[in-house]
């Protein structure tokens, strides 16, 4: 457990930041700023850019648009952002699935930590163990002992062979010690059906499409992967309080840049970027949404980039899930 959710020290190098040729920090910006997501309109990376390009444009003065690159989870807008000069007018909303596209890919057409700065992170959300409402399992500890009693009996829905959810559902039962079986979906209204209907018996999915469900009683959540509670949930244990010691997995999203940028222009933007999640506007969308606000300086996020990639590709192997 403590081998897949540890840093590699040694690759956080491969991430430092160039001091090369690039546009001067003192005039960024002096045009309309792009933020590229790599998913389509509508899903949880796009809802968030959205919310947080409106007071980032008014600390910049200046527009900042969001272009929406979808297709091949999520590497072709990486793709595209890695190719763009580092010059600040095209920066990425990277997102928990970049660094686990670099773990599920055996071939990518860029190096998913050494081509992109990281400039901040912007918010996390943890991922929710869920049941349906008249499933005998009250916590994750009666849950935990369900399955071994019926060792690869049980089963859990995931959206799809590789996703963050598939993942971290592989990684949380290789921590407890269960035996059980996965079953991906397309979708996660697809999932959801599927669990409420008794076609699977749990489902581990991002909050943000569940809070409503849970706090309504539609869905039972039993854990959260996340090392702390939520506010929304303060009742809700994680899985480490639930005897799962030391288990943290989040979903994350972050402005990151092309690599080769200035120093002092990575500063600048993360600056920027802190500045705009101050925005009581957006705190309390982001809130609603289960998002929790996360800046953080440049160097760190690329820390973060580095060891979220060989994070799943621990988790990847672990579980033996094949590239792609």
């Amino acid at each position: 457990m403590k081998k897949l959710l540890c840093a590699a020290v040694g690759l956080a190098g491969l991430t430092a930041l160039s001091t090369g040729p690039a546009a001067a920090a003192d005039d960024w910006p002096d045009r309309p700023v792009s933020v590229v997501v790599a998913y389509g309109a509508g899903g949880g990376t796009d809802t968030l850019s959205r919310i947080f390009v409106e007071p980032l444009s008014a600390v910049l003065g200046q527009p900042v648009v969001v272009e929406n690159r979808p297709g091949a989870g999520g590497t072709i807008g990486a793709a595209s952002v890695a190719k763009a000069d580092p010059d600040g007018y095209t920066l990425y909303m990277m997102a928990n699935g970049h660094s686990v596209a670099g773990a599920m890919y055996a071939s990518l057409p860029y190096d998913p930590v050494a081509d992109f700065q990281g400039v901040s992170l912007v918010a996390s959300m943890p991922l929710a163990v869920l049941v349906r409402p008249d499933f005998e399992a009250e916590t994750f500890e009666d849950l935990a002992a369900l399955i071994k009693s019926r060792p690869g009996e049980l089963n859990f829905a995931s959206v799809g062979v590789g996703s963050t959810q598939h993942f971290t559902g592989a990684l949380l039962a290789e921590a407890a010690g269960l035996d059980i079986v996965h079953v991906p979906y397309q979708k996660t209204p697809e999932a959801l059906a599927a669990l409420l209907s008794g076609e699977v018996d749990v489902l581990v999915e991002v909050l943000a499409p569940m809070l409503g469900q849970i706090e309504s009683g539609d869905v039972k959540a039993l854990a959260l992967t996340s090392k702390d509670r939520h506010p929304r949930l303060p009742d809700l244990p994680t899985a480490a309080e639930s005897g799962v010691d030391g288990f943290d997995v989040s979903t994350w999203y972050g402005i990151a840049m092309p690599s080769g940028g200035d120093v002092a222009l990575a500063g600048k933007i993360s600056d920027a970027v802190a500045e705009a999640l101050k925005d009581e506007a957006l705190l309390e969308k982001f809130s609603a949404r289960g998002f929790i606000v996360k800046p953080s300086s440049a160097d760190a996020f690329n820390t973060q980039i580095a060891e979220a990639v060989a994070q799943w590709s621990a988790a990847r192997e672990s579980a033996d899930i094949p590239q792609r």
